[in-house]
């Protein structure tokens, strides 16, 4: 078994920005030369978020808007009071849906489904890099 670790750069323009990293992996598995495994797909930073979604106008638009009734702008977060840095609604987001993913890949292809998408979401109040580690893991 072979581990290999990458990283992928991206810059997002703040809050609700959906990134489709899932050909930046693809590209990633394919230079690690594993021909089968898994990939764990994490990003640094307690206010981003990584899942997979139908990348399509609709659910980029749905997915923003269901957070922010789950978590809306206009509540009182114990961490602005503390921070007050405006991003409390961001590490709640965050932390509901998650920092990381395994993705099965057979033949140096993910196995995702036919609209089944690997995105990145930003829910920091401002534009950021971020860094989303890989680890190829396999034979």
């Amino acid at each position: 078994m072979t581990v290999i670790t990458k990283s992928i750069k991206i810059q997002s323009e703040g809050e609700n920005d959906i990134i489709d990293l899932t050909d930046k992996i693809s590209a990633k598995i394919k230079e690690s030369q594993i021909s089968s495994g898994i990939v764990t797909v994490f990003v640094t930073g307690s206010t981003g978020a990584l899942t997979t979604i139908e990348y399509e106008p609709g659910l980029l638009k749905d997915f923003p808007d269901m957070l922010s009734r789950i978590a809306p702008n206009d509540l009182n977060y114990e961490h602005e009071q503390m921070w007050h840095d405006g991003n409390g609604r961001s590490h709640v987001k965050a932390s509901l849906i998650g920092p990381s993913l395994t993705i099965p890949f057979n033949d140096e292809n993910l196995l995702l489904g036919t609209w089944q998408q690997i995105v990145f979401v930003e829910l920091d109040t401002r534009r950021r890099e971020r860094n989303i580690i890989l680890q190829v893991i396999g034979n």
